[in-house]
C-alpha cells in the first residue's frame, strides 16, 4: 500500500513534542511523501500554543524539501455536545482540522456520551478527521460512529501511534479492527496518521499499513492512497 500523506503530526509548538516543522518536513521528504500535515494541539491542552499560533500560518512556506505542507490543528472536543476549542473563523483559515477526544480535557463518560461527543464534533463543517477513536478508556459505539462519519463525510483515523507505542490507550488494536470491519461494511473512508511527536516517526505508518493489509481492507477507502482524493476532501471542508 503506497501512501502519499501523513495527516497527523506535532511539533515543538506542543511542548510534549520534540521536533520542528522543518525537521518534520525533512523526514517526510526522506520517506517520499507528497503531503505533510502539521496538526499541533489546540489550546485546551495545557502545553499547547495560543490561538494566535494558528492564525499566523500564512507566514510559512507552502513547500519544504519538495513536500507540500498542510497547516492545521488537532482540535479538542470539549464536552459531550462536541464543542471544539478553536472557533470557526480560525478553523476556516486552516488547511486541515482533526477533532479528538482527549481525557485530559474532558473526562470520559458512558459509551453513549462519548459517542455523542464525537458524532457532534463531526457535524462541525470544518472537521475533516476524527483522531484516534480507538482508546478503550473512551468507549464508543463504532457502528454509530462509522455511519455518521459516512453521512458527514468525515474520515476516521487509523492512528499508527496507537498500534505502535501509545501504551496509555487500551485495546487500540482490537478497537481499530472493529472500526475497520464496519468501515468496509458501510463504505466509510479512513485516513492513516502517525500522530508523530518527533521527526523520526513522521511518515512511519508501517504498523497501520500492516494491519490494513492483514485484514484485506480496500485501498480505495484509505484517503492517503490518493493525493487527489485527499485534496478534494480537504477542499470540501473549507
Amino acid at each position: 500500500m503506497k501512501l502519499y500523506a501523513d495527516t497527523h503530526t506535532h511539533t515543538v509548538a506542543s511542548t510534549h513534542a520534540y521536533s520542528t516543522i522543518m525537521e518534520n518536513a525533512r523526514a517526510a521528504a526522506d520517506r517520499g511523501l507528497k503531503l505533510l500535515a502539521i496538526t499541533d494541539h489546540a489550546p485546551a491542552i495545557d502545553d499547547s500554543p495560543h490561538e494566535l499560533h494558528f492564525m499566523g500560518y500564512h507566514a510559512l512556506e507552502k513547500t519544504f524539501f519538495g513536500v507540500q505542507m498542510l497547516y492545521g490543528a488537532e482540535l479538542n472536543i470539549l464536552d459531550y455536545d462536541g464543542r471544539l476549542d478553536l472557533d470557526d473563523d480560525i478553523c476556516s483559515r486552516l488547511d486541515i482540522c482533526i477533532a479528538s477526544f482527549h481525557d485530559c480535557v474532558v473526562r470520559p463518560g458512558s459509551k453513549k456520551e462519548n459517542t455523542q461527543a464525537m458524532v457532534k464534533a463531526m457535524q462541525h463543517r470544518r472537521v475533516a478527521i476524527i483522531g484516534h477513536p480507538d482508546d478503550g478508556n473512551i468507549p464508543v459505539d463504532y457502528e454509530e460512529l462509522v455511519l455518521e462519519a459516512k453521512r458527514a463525510r468525515v474520515l476516521l483515523e487509523v492512528n499508527n501511534a496507537s498500534l505502535k507505542n501509545a501504551f496509555y490507550r487500551i485495546n487500540a488494536r482490537e478497537n481499530i479492527i472493529t472500526m475497520l470491519k464496519l468501515c468496509e461494511k458501510h463504505g466509510t473512508m479512513v485516513s492513516i496518521g502517525t500522530d508523530a511527536h518527533a521527526a523520526g516517526a513522521v511518515g512511519d505508518m508501517d504498523n497501520a499499513i500492516a494491519l490494513l493489509e492483514e485484514m484485506g481492507f480496500p485501498e480505495e477507502l484509505v484517503i492517503n492512497t490518493s493525493y487527489e482524493a485527499l485534496m478534494k476532501h480537504l477542499a470540501d471542508k473549507k
